[in-house]
């Protein structure tokens, strides 16, 4: 994956021009490029951040560098569903493939970004709490940074009760306690039977965690013996390419830390995967 670098020597070059000079790309794919979060600008002082505007004057001694992928720049998602609007946060639906973070080759994928472009009126948008790319549901977009930081910190102290769904392989037992450790780090998960279908012997799984270890649930789900339908890294080795993942954060309730009320989102049934 190529990636370029230019010196800003006179600023009175435009950065899509300048990025011109040291790619075979075209203004039209650098402006692209910068749109979609592929382009940043670092000072002297070694800030480095994003470059979205073509009209911003450059300084000398700063450089550009463009990270250019035209498979990363060409994906595209599903849209996200507003859940509430709480003023200085809100609650989004996230679908599969959305991703929780960018990275130096784009983020017009996040779902922190697409807020950004399409919650009126703009605002700043700041993740809260993440999920896998391949996983759905609730998410908290904070629009301040203060209330980022204290949204942040009702997950940091473990005061937020989640809930996920997920559609697993066989019969599940009416509750199940998971605390194999993960990645050596003590991991709890608690689960119990939502529905099971006998025909597709396929189970609706409600499960909370109390701790957030990497894939804890799709490692715990597949440990016990119950890999999680669509789950192409825990899951049998079968073929289910045309099957996503099957699981949801369903449910999210805490005290606000800005109002001070409870608060409790759950997402609606037509969100869930279905046993039959």
């Amino acid at each position: 994956m190529p990636e370029f670098h230019a010196q800003v020597i006179d600023p009175s070059i435009p950065a899509a021009e300048l990025l011109k000079q040291q790619s075979s790309l075209s203004k039209q794919q650098i402006k692209q490029a910068m749109k979609k979060g592929a382009v940043w600008i670092s000072d002297a002082d070694s800030s480095h951040k994003r470059l979205r505007r073509v009209d911003k004057i450059l300084k000398i001694g700063q450089q550009l560098h463009l990270y250019y992928d035209a498979q990363i720049l060409g994906l595209q998602v599903d849209a996200a569903v507003l859940i509430a609007d709480e003023g200085d946060y809100s609650v989004w639906y996230k679908p599969y493939g959305m991703l929780s973070q960018g990275s130096k080759w784009g983020d017009h994928c996040t779902i922190n970004r697409w807020v950004e472009q399409n919650h009126p009126p703009q605002r700043p948008a700041f993740i809260v709490n993440r999920l896998d790319r391949a996983a759905q549901g609730l998410m908290l977009i904070a629009h301040t940074k203060s209330a980022a930081s204290a949204l942040s910190g009702l997950f940091e102290r473990r005061a937020i009760n989640k809930k996920y769904t997920a559609l697993v392989s066989g019969s599940f037992p009416k509750e199940l306690i998971l605390d194999t450790a993960i990645d050596e780090k003590n991991a709890l998960s608690k689960a119990s039977l939502l529905a099971y279908e006998s025909n597709t012997n396929k189970s609706l799984v409600c499960i909370e965690i109390e701790t957030g270890r990497k894939h804890q649930i799709r490692k715990h789900l597949s440990g016990a013996g119950f890999p999680i339908i669509g789950d192409r890294l825990y899951g049998p080795d079968v073929d289910e390419s045309s099957v996503n993942l099957c699981l949801v954060s369903t449910y999210l309730a805490f005290n606000c830390p800005i109002t001070g009320l409870d608060k409790s989102y759950r997402l609606k049934d037509d969100y869930l995967p279905q046993v039959g």
